[in-house]
């Protein structure tokens, strides 16, 4: 066996155990969180229960989705808290192959990365769903009993989460785009106006189709693009190699007889000319007889 195969199968295994790691510390939570699943939906679903009309309440509509649910939950839950460990096993399988300046400024970005995304969650727990479903509650006309079914309750709140959370990463994502060298400060500031409109369409993909919502998603998104721009000041570019343009070798220059300039050249005189042919000397004779 070569020593490239040995190298990666070392690698192989090694993110392997990594890996077993992980799902260990994942298993271990959610073994732990097992007893609390009814009340751990209970906390997810408290926005929505504080604002449903008297007398109203949740259902499930899948026979086993009173067990399910609860469960996808809790393991949400545990792999939330086990994330720490688990990017921790990223980060060690990682980290040798990184040069000195690069672990320098990976182990913030992924630190911040990590806080910005559970900001995001928790900027739409406290603050988005308590706006949103007071206003479905408002707007529902009379004698409409106003439910929703436990599954997709937690299938809208999840992918809230994550359209909050990737939205509260946008600091980051410039700080790095930056610190390559993909784009400058100035180029960001003239892509303002596309980001504003790109915030609202944004918003109105990943937020339900009311109004409240999408310009809860947009204005964060468009103020952290700006901390963004004011971050990426203290961020240094990396060098950018270039390739050297490849220039074609010119052809020799042809050797050419020096060419006098007309102004060194004079006609010969009579008396030169009666010389130059004096000095050629008296014609040969050829030896034909006269």
């Amino acid at each position: 066996m070569s020593q490239l195969e040995e190298s990666f199968l070392t690698h192989l295994f090694e993110l392997r155990d990594r890996l077993i790691r992980a799902l260990l510390a994942v298993g271990i939570v959610f073994i732990c969180l097992f007893p609390w699943a009814k009340e751990l939906y209970t906390v997810l679903a408290q926005p929505l229960l504080d604002k449903l009309p008297k007398g109203g309440q949740m259902i499930a509509t899948d026979v086993v989705g009173v067990f399910l649910v609860p469960m996808k939950v809790t393991m949400m839950a545990a792999f939330l808290i086990a994330l720490p460990y688990v990017l921790y096993q990223v980060w060690a399988f990682v980290a040798p192959g990184l040069y000195k300046h690069e672990k320098r400024l990976a182990l913030p970005l992924v630190t911040a990365s990590v806080f910005l995304f559970f900001s995001g969650m928790a900027f739409a727990y406290f603050l988005v769903f308590p706006t949103v479903f007071g206003f479905m509650a408002g707007i529902a006309p009379e004698g409409v009993a106003w439910m929703t079914d436990i599954d997709k309750y937690l299938s809208f709140v999840l992918s809230t989460f994550v359209a909050f959370g990737v939205t509260f990463e946008v600091p980051v994502i410039v700080i790095v785009l930056v610190h390559m060298g993909v784009v400058t400060i100035p180029k960001l500031k003239e892509w303002r106006p596309y980001v504003v409109v790109g915030a609202f369409v944004i918003g109105a993909i990943f937020t339900p189709p009311d109004v409240v919502s999408q310009i809860m998603l947009a204005v964060p998104l468009c103020l952290l693009y700006e901390l963004g721009i004011l971050l990426s000041r203290f961020v240094t570019v990396s060098p950018r190699v270039e390739s050297a343009p490849v220039t074609e070798p010119e052809p020799p220059a042809a050797t050419e007889a020096p060419v006098v300039p007309a102004s060194d050249w004079s006609p010969m005189s009579d008396a030169e000319m009666d010389k130059a042919i004096a000095d050629l000397g008296p014609p040969k004779d050829s030896g034909k007889p006269g």
